[in-house]
């Protein structure tokens, strides 16, 4: 009998004979005991911790403010429908049979985050979002839309959101990227983007 059949008739054996046992899962609390009252004040407080900011839209219409934040900036590549068709910008419109690599001369990527995390101040963004995955990465600096409606207190709620069972591809993005491994310095940009800001902004009707 050769290895690969060995190896196969012992499993087989393992499989026939173990026992039939289903025991339930343990019970995970959520811990919301300490969960914070405001959560989009605790998301923004942390998100700032970590090294990425809210975009104020300092009284008027946070499109009319993510319209500004990106205008003469250069290339502009969108996830979001609210940038889309906007002849005064460089609108380059993400789809997701794009080329990946098209992505790496972009200044700022738009998108919009399935949901935050307010413990840690992370925005969770899944294929359906970012239509092509380095939209997450290859900009030079990345904008999220995030509905304050959507913030979950922390990652116990995050891990039970549908975005883990429904989808091919879902990360945590917390802040810009950031390393201090070389002689201790710490820098922003080193492997993805180089500023995170969050603009809270609800998705528009229909």
């Amino acid at each position: 009998m050769s290895s690969t059949d060995s190896r196969a008739a012992i499993f087989a054996a393992i499989r026939a004979n173990r026992p039939n046992i289903q025991p339930p899962l343990p019970d995970v609390p959520l811990f919301d005991a300490k969960a914070p009252a405001d959560l989009a004040a605790a998301f923004s407080d942390m998100l700032g911790k970590m090294g990425g900011s809210v975009l104020d839209p300092q009284g008027q219409d946070p499109i009319n403010a993510l319209r500004a934040a990106v205008a003469n900036k250069g290339i502009i590549a969108t996830a979001v429908p609210e940038l889309h068709g906007d002849p005064s910008l460089q609108i380059r419109q993400v789809l997701p049979d794009m080329d990946p690599h098209s992505l790496a001369d972009v200044e700022i990527g738009v998108v919009r985050a399935a949901f935050g995390v307010a413990e840690t101040g992370s925005v969770c963004l899944t294929d359906t979002e970012l239509q092509v995955n380095t939209l997450g990465y290859l900009p030079q600096h990345l904008i999220v839309l995030l509905d304050p409606a959507r913030i979950v207190p922390n990652l116990h709620h995050a891990y039970r959101q549908p975005e883990f069972r429904e989808h091919n591809y879902a990360v945590f993005q917390t802040g810009p990227s950031a390393t201090a491994d070389i002689e201790g310095v710490l820098i922003h940009g080193a492997q993805g983007v180089r500023s995170l800001r969050v603009l809270f902004c609800a998705p528009q009707a229909g």
